[in-house]
């Protein structure tokens, strides 16, 4: 059977691995399946410790990226074990402080706004250019967005403007890297996925079963459908893909006039 995708021997960088629900477990996961070479960056040495059993005997570094220089200490130490060339990277980091619950967006807090902004999209900026010297003249980036940066739902917040900017700054990269490489840089917007970090959103579970009716199929996204995804892109089958946000909903964001909800609506504001 031929190689479609050529990811074997290829190594690519995986962070963000939290658990095994989240979209960088499953796209890590999915690499090796085809043959490459996963190097696992998680958040912290209790995040480590918590994978110990799921990520034994791979090689795993620490990298918190709201630390500045953490990316470069990153690049440093992958280097130092031996690792000279990177084929990809998978970018899968989100961060936003909802510790005191849901405000309004007006009511946004700029340590919160600069937090999430820092960890969420800047780290991909940062990352990128401490892995320059490493990564082969063909690789690929993939970040993890959203499906649209045109919808404002109430509880997703400050998050939004802050994945536009994560959206933003992956062409902008694209398009920087391009005076001296052919490495791309594409962004894999995603639909409502069932994964800790969404738990973690205030009434998302509403939101969720909600997207899932308007999906065309009536059920929504698989994590694995969002990580195949990332695969692709990653492969030399996409090298036609650049600064280019692929958009993984299930056909949620053209079904907005769905007749089942359309119908349930009206029922229910005529008997208001």
């Amino acid at each position: 059977m031929s190689d479609f995708l050529n990811l074997t021997g290829k190594t690519i960088l995986v962070i963000g691995v939290a658990n095994k629900k989240s979209v960088a477990w499953f796209t890590a996961k999915t690499l090796e399946e085809q043959g490459a070479t996963v190097l696992y960056s998680v958040r912290s040495p209790a995040r480590k410790a918590s994978l110990e059993a799921t990520l034994a005997g791979k090689p795993v570094f620490v990298c918190d990226v709201e630390a500045e220089g953490s990316a470069e200490l990153l690049a440093a130490e992958i280097r130092a074990a031996g690792y000279e060339t990177i084929h990809g990277i998978v970018h899968s980091i989100a961060f936003a402080n909802y510790s005191e619950g849901f405000k309004p967006f007006h009511e946004t807090k700029r340590k919160d706004f600069l937090q999430a902004t820092a960890i969420s999209a800047f780290s991909l900026v940062e990352v990128a250019n401490a892995f320059k010297p490493l990564l082969a003249k063909h690789a690929s980036v993939v970040t993890i967005g959203i499906s649209s940066l045109l919808v404002t739902p109430d509880n997703y917040g400050y998050m939004g403007p802050i994945k536009a900017a994560l959206d933003s700054a992956s062409r902008f990269l694209a398009k920087s890297f391009s005076d001296h490489s052919e490495v791309r840089f594409n962004v894999v917007g995603a639909g409502p996925l069932k994964t800790s970090a969404s738990a973690g959103i205030p009434g998302y579970l509403e939101s969720y079963l909600y997207a899932e009716k308007l999906t065309l199929r009536k059920r929504n996204l698989a994590t694995q459908e969002v990580a195949n995804t990332a695969v692709f892109l990653l492969s030399e089958r996409s090298s036609g893909l650049n600064a280019t946000t692929v958009t993984v909903d299930a056909g949620l964001g053209s079904n907005f006039f769905d007749k089942e909800i359309v119908r349930l609506t009206m029922r229910m504001e005529n008997k208001a």
